[in-house]
């Protein structure tokens, strides 16, 4: 199906571009979206004719998101998840539970506008975009974190997981030699009479 996109769409074009998409993605995305229209002649002549208020809508979105990206760049957001000693989490963090961090730090972002390319299912500092509008992007940190105390350590740079192991050795060591001394027969040896 051939549509008229009213908006640029990532990896598929600018304003105003004809371009050919499966049928699927049309009447499940673009349409229903109102991100595109059928291209028809009656459409066209349509889009020719909003064509300078469909452009002067796009500005004014797209310089309201640029004073917000400008605000929100850079900055650093905590997520606290039970995970493993190994850093692992149950489960993982999905756009949702990101936009909500997001938003109860004082910024109006939706699940949508954060694409995961892949899951994060670890704990530490994750990079991820935002996509504020189609030509607006910002950067922001995930600190993912199993506590307040550990989110701070990692966003000064400490390896939490490292220092986790160090002490699970020393744990391990003292439980070993904590079952040496119950094995049997290691009892008190007894005193030899002169």
């Amino acid at each position: 199906m051939q549509v008229i996109l009213l908006e640029r769409v990532e990896k598929l074009g600018q304003m105003g571009d004809v371009v050919k998409v499966t049928d699927g993605f049309a009447r499940n995305f673009l349409l229903p979206k109102k991100k595109a229209l059928r291209a028809t002649k009656s459409n066209r002549e349509y889009f020719e004719t909003q064509k300078a208020q469909l452009d002067a809508r796009n500005l004014e979105r797209r310089s309201e998101a640029q004073k917000v990206a400008e605000k929100l760049e850079g900055k650093s957001f905590v997520l606290l998840r039970q995970a493993g000693d190994r850093g692992q989490l149950y489960g993982s963090v999905s756009p949702r539970d990101i936009s909500d961090a997001i938003t109860a730090g004082g910024f109006s972002v939706s699940r949508t506008q954060v694409p995961l390319d892949h899951a994060i299912k670890s704990i530490g500092l994750h990079p991820i975009a935002v996509v504020l509008h189609p030509e607006v992007r910002v950067n922001v940190t995930i600190n993912v974190a199993r506590t307040e105390d550990e989110a701070e350590r990692q966003a000064r740079g400490e390896d939490v997981l490292a220092e986790r192991t160090a002490e699970e050795e020393i744990a391990a060591e003292a439980a070993a030699n904590a079952a040496a001394l119950f094995e049997e027969g290691a009892g008190p040896a007894e005193e030899a009479e002169a």
